[in-house]
This record gives C-alpha cells, sequence and structure tokens, in this order.
C-alpha cells in the first residue's frame, strides 16, 4: 500500500510536485500496469519490467521465440502509455538511413531543389525494433547514439529525438542463421534484459479463448507522454540508503574474475563481470521498482527483484563456465546474496 501523500512529498519528490499530483501518477501508473495485463496475459513479470524501464528511462530487450505475444506486448504498452509508436522489422538488407532518415532533393516555391532531412521512423517515441540481431552490425549501430544520446546526426546535423524516446528491440534466442551477434557497447545500452517465457496450460488456455473470439480486448490510454516524463524525474529522487548503495559498489567488484575479493566460482567460470554502468543500471531499475510498488525507498529486496533483468546481459561466461553449462545468473544472484550479508 501506498504511504501517506505528505510523506511521499517529502520522500521523494521535489517542490514542483505536489502530494495529490505524485499520487494521481501513482494510481495511473498501476492503471496502466492493469490495463496491459488485461490484454496480455500471464506476462505479469514481464509487464512490471517493462513499465520500470520506461519511468526509468531505459531501452528494454525482449528475448523470446515468435508467438509469445511480445509484438501485442508492445503496441498495447504504447496505447496505454499514451505514445507515438513505429516499429522497424530488421532484416539484412536494412540500411542505416532506413532507421534515421537521410537527405533528399525538394522543390521549393521556386523550384529550386534544395537537400531537405526526412526523418526516418527512429522519430517517436516508442520504437520497435523487431528482431534486432537479423540487421547488420552497421546499421544496428545506427541505433547507438539515439539509444544513449537522444539525438540523430544526419545529414551534417544533429537533431533531438522526441521525448520521451523508448526503444524495445525483440529478438529470437532460438533460429541464429542469419542474425549478428549484437556488440557489447550496443547491449550495454539496454537498461534491462527481459526473458519471455513459454505461458503454462492454465494461461494458454485463457489466451485461446480471449483471442479466438469475436470481441478482442482493446486496451484504454491510461497515461500521457507528460506523465511518463514526470515519473523518470521522481524516480530519479526515490531515496537509496547508503549501506545499499554501497553492497552494491561491492557487489560489482566482487564479480570481476580478477578482483581480490572475489569467490572461487567466479574466478573460475566468469571471462568479466558487472560494470559501474551495470551498477548504475541496477539501483535505477531498483528506484523504478520500489516505485512501481508504492514504496519510497530502496530495499535490498527491490535490488535482487530487478538483478536478472538488470543484468543478465552485462556479464559473460568464459569458455569453461559454457562447457560446464554453469547458470550465470544464478551465480550472479549468489554473489549479490554473498555480499547483502555481509552487509546486513
Amino acid at each position: 500500500m501506498r504511504n501517506s501523500a505528505t510523506t511521499t512529498a517529502a520522500a521523494v519528490a521535489d517542490e514542483a510536485v505536489t502530494p495529490a499530483d505524485l499520487d494521481r501518477l501513482l494510481g495511473e501508473l498501476q492503471a496502466a500496469r492493469r490495463e496491459v495485463g488485461r490484454v496480455v496475459l500471464g506476462q505479469e513479470d514481464v509487464v512490471d519490467q517493462l513499465l520500470i524501464a520506461l519511468i526509468c528511462g531505459g531501452h528494454v530487450l525482449l528475448e523470446g521465440a515468435p508467438g509469445l505475444g511480445k509484438t501485442l506486448l508492445v503496441r498495447t504498452l504504447a496505447t496505454t502509455a499514451g505514445l507515438d509508436f513505429a516499429r522497424i522489422q530488421f532484416t539484412p538488407d536494412l540500411m542505416p538511413a532506413d532507421v534515421t532518415g537521410s537527405l533528399a532533393l525538394i522543390a521549393d516555391e521556386k523550384g529550386t531543389m534544395r537537400p531537405v532531412f526526412q526523418p526516418g521512423p527512429i522519430f517517436t517515441q516508442l520504437l520497435l525494433a523487431d528482431e534486432i540481431n537479423r540487421a547488420t552490425p552497421k546499421t544496428q549501430s545506427a541505433l547507438l547514439e539515439a539509444m544513449q544520446e537522444r539525438t540523430i546526426t544526419a545529414g551534417g546535423r544533429t537533431t533531438d529525438l522526441p521525448k520521451p524516446f523508448f526503444v524495445l528491440a525483440t529478438q529470437n534466442p532460438i533460429e541464429m542463421e542469419g542474425t549478428y551477434e549484437l556488440p557489447e557497447a550496443q547491449i550495454d545500452r539496454f537498461l534491462i534484459k527481459i526473458a519471455v517465457s513459454f505461458p503454462s496450460e492454465a494461461v494458454l488456455d485463457a489466451i485461446l479463448d480471449l483471442t479466438t473470439g469475436v470481441e478482442q480486448p482493446t486496451p484504454a490510454k491510461v497515461l500521457s507522454a507528460a506523465d511518463i516524463i514526470r515519473l523518470q524525474e521522481i524516480v530519479r529522487s526515490v531515496p537509496i540508503a547508503s549501506h545499499v548503495r554501497r553492497a552494491i559498489a561491492r557487489f560489482a567488484i566482487t564479480s570481476q574474475p580478477d578482483s581480490k575479493e572475489t569467490l572461487p566460482e567466479v574466478r573460475k567460470y566468469l571471462r568479466f563481470g558487472i560494470s559501474p554502468r551495470g551498477a548504475q543500471s541496477l539501483v535505477l531499475a531498483a528506484k523504478g521498482h520500489a516505485l512501481l510498488a508504492g514504496r519510497y525507498n530502496v530495499s535490498f529486496a527491490d535490488v535482487r527483484a530487478v538483478l536478472r533483468p538488470a543484468l543478465r546481459h552485462r556479464f559473460q561466461l568464459n569458455f569453461e563456465g559454457e562447457a560446464d553449462r554453469v547458470d550465470g545468473e544464478a551465480m550472479i544472484e549468489r554473489v549479490f546474496d554473498h555480499v547483502a550479508r555481509d552487509a546486513g
């Protein structure tokens, strides 16, 4: 349950946010959560992680087999959040200009041909980069500036992207033929990586009943772009205790295989551990998790709740780890639990 509005304002909001405004925003966030869950069944954790990324201003990499409803999920989120939506189907022949836009010669009123920048589909608020690993590395890199700087440089000029700007990329983990591995520099730009699992029998039965009838559920708009921008500002104001923050710093250091403080299994099986940017993402995602839960401070439980989605793409097993089929995510959790116990 949410705390009192007075406590809320004192804890996380600046002077521009009134207690009533904050209560309204958090109420709308919960309404958006319910609205998406009404259309996309059995993916409560996935919906929560998407909303956390949205209010944290981060991008998401969705990984799952075809037919699990990833595109439906993104479209539903865009409608509920009140965001402009565009989709790019990444293919091997897709060029960077197909993403960012390009210069074209356009005749003015006098008939003189002048170069004019024609914006590409990336000029939107929520971009679905479908099957991103099917495009060449050159085209994938066209997203790097946009994801990090929220700008596009083309035709010798830099143009700001709309606000908020949210990239949700999908990739198929099964079919590897005709795909290109995402470079580490790009993977690191995603705040979280979500693994979309196959639904249970009961959930699948409910999906079949919901989607094969005459009437299809239609999501309602609950939030707006202005609401999301405000929530992104509020998330960063959520306090985190110094001992929790210090534990995250120690955890990142302990995850390095060459650290003196590391555990034997880390030294044996990890090629590289959590970077400073990974630790930043973990803190920010934990703040988002706390706010989504209606709490106004970050606990170890919040950090652990987002540990896997925030970090599963930020470390790499070495050859021995791959050969021994080590569960890297479980190992990272054990490292965090070890550090958290010491932090008390």
